[in-house]
């Protein structure tokens, strides 16, 4: 197998089945977990920089205020996704969850036309108005918003967007947003231990550890990613892409039992339908481009 395509097929893999890591630490609040994330990311982090001898470089280009700005922005949003799919996933809406990173690129595709004025090509247009279906169905069936898929996919997309502009590596970019959040970080939760309310050492050997691996967690699927992108195609990547969310969406229904009736079932075959319109459409189109470029 292809190098770039197994190291993509891990990273998607294993961002699959995060949700059984944060369910392990389903007794640790949120807020604590994602301290924990951002400390320990650092950590693992800053020993592959110390190992690949990467400061000289991160140190010149940080110096830019622009920089520091673009990251601190990407760190903050970063943050709240983090946050909000922990929690998701640890009160039990796995399943939801899911549905945020299905609907994620054509969120993306959104935020192309709003903020960047892309016009969008008939079949990405059918493929949002599929998914809008969808939400909209869900919304109405259940009288309310599926917000966490919707805070998910619109955080994701934005942090996307911050980073189009970002001129660090994804390493280094990871470093520096952790970085940028680690005293804060650390600072919440010395206050939580203070209160009697920290986890970290207090609940046991396991959620100790798995707190302080949450680094390697949160680290490796990002550097398998990254070795991916320059390997392989983005058409492969753009497929494989679904794999995370469709791996999360079997646990939530065949593993934690979460709740999936025929009712959802419609409303989730409206974005599954959008997500099929819209990787075929772009398929079709970088088979074209490739086509026009071979005959020129």
């Amino acid at each position: 197998m292809n190098k770039g395509l197994l190291y993509a097929i891990l990273a998607y893999l294993l961002w699959g089945f995060l949700p059984v890591y944060w369910k392990a630490l389903q007794t640790v609040p949120a807020g604590q977990i994602v301290g924990h994330r951002m400390v320990w990311s650092l950590v693992f982090v800053g020993v592959l920089f110390f190992l690949q001898n990467r400061w000289s470089h991160f140190i010149n280009t940080i110096k830019n205020k622009k920089v520091l700005l673009i990251y601190l922005s990407a760190a903050a949003i970063l943050t709240v996704n983090w946050f909000i799919y922990i929690w998701g996933v640890n009160a039990g809406y796995v399943v939801e969850t899911a549905l945020g990173y299905f609907i994620n690129p054509l969120v993306n595709v959104l935020l192309g036309v709003v903020l960047l004025r892309e016009r969008l090509r008939p079949g990405q247009w059918a493929a949002v108005g599929a998914a809008a279906v969808g939400v909209l169905f869900l919304t109405i069936v259940y009288g309310t918003l599926p917000w966490i898929a919707l805070a998910l996919a619109f955080s994701f997309a934005i942090y996307a967007l911050i980073k189009k502009t970002a001129p660090l590596a994804a390493l280094d970019g990871l470093f520096l947003e952790t970085a940028l959040l680690f005293l804060p970080a650390l600072l919440f939760l010395f206050y939580q231990d203070r209160l009697g309310a920290g986890a970290f050492g207090h609940t046991g050997l396991t959620i100790t550890l798995l707190l302080i691996f949450t680094g390697l967690a949160t680290g490796l699927p990002l550097l398998l990613f990254a070795a991916a992108a320059r390997r392989i195609p983005l058409s492969t990547i753009g497929l494989l892409q679904y794999l995370a969310p469709t791996i999360q969406f079997l646990l939530g229904v065949f593993v934690y039992q979460e709740p999936f009736n025929l009712t959802r079932l419609i409303g989730f075959s409206f974005i599954w339908l959008a997500l099929v319109i819209y990787s075929a459409e772009s398929l079709a189109r970088r088979r074209k481009a490739a086509v026009t470029h071979a005959a020129n």
